[in-house]
């Protein structure tokens, strides 16, 4: 379980709304030096105030293994395997199994799965605005074609109408 302090996290600077949010979560029997699980903070504030409470801490091990964790409560959404392996690779080189080397390689690999994605939903954003675009152009040309050929006939008829009052 990875756990802070009050009092390391004071160290710190937590910004005002934060601090008074945490501690009255806690509530006054809960000491300076008391471990606080991380997993509290998370519901108590919100995973932003977690993460920023990380700079409390020294261990970077610690460190590596909270932000893994984040990530798997939302691993659920990854529907690229590249990022669910950088996630497993993340994990291994926190616990002293994967090189930097292969943490790179996976950090890069997941990079270019959140480029692929937000490449795809930009051009599938981009596909439906134009169609959407192209439905409504048409839409005008037929209403405007139609008006058009209606307006015709009516003066051809009028035209044809008095050509035969004036023969």
């Amino acid at each position: 379980m990875i756990t802070t302090t009050l009092n390391r996290i004071r160290t710190h600077g937590p910004c005002t709304d934060g601090w008074k949010k945490l501690k009255k979560s806690l509530g006054p029997e809960w000491g300076d030096d008391d471990a606080i699980p991380y997993e509290f903070i998370v519901v108590s504030n919100g995973l932003d105030d977690a993460l920023w409470c990380c700079r409390a801490e020294s261990d970077r091990k610690e460190w590596r293994l909270f932000a893994v964790w984040c990530a798997r409560q939302v691993e659920h959404l990854m529907t690229d395997q590249r990022s669910k392996d950088a996630l497993n690779v993340a994990e291994r080189h926190a616990n002293g199994e994967a090189t930097e080397k292969e943490l790179a390689a996976a950090g890069a690999a997941a990079w270019d799965a959140a480029w692929d994605a937000a490449g795809a939903a930009a051009w599938d954003a981009a596909w439906d605005a134009a169609g959407a675009a192209a439905k409504d152009a048409a839409w005008d040309a037929a209403r405007d074609a139609a008006k058009n050929a209606a307006r015709t006939a009516a003066w051809d008829a009028q035209k044809t109408k008095f050509l035969e009052m004036v023969s």
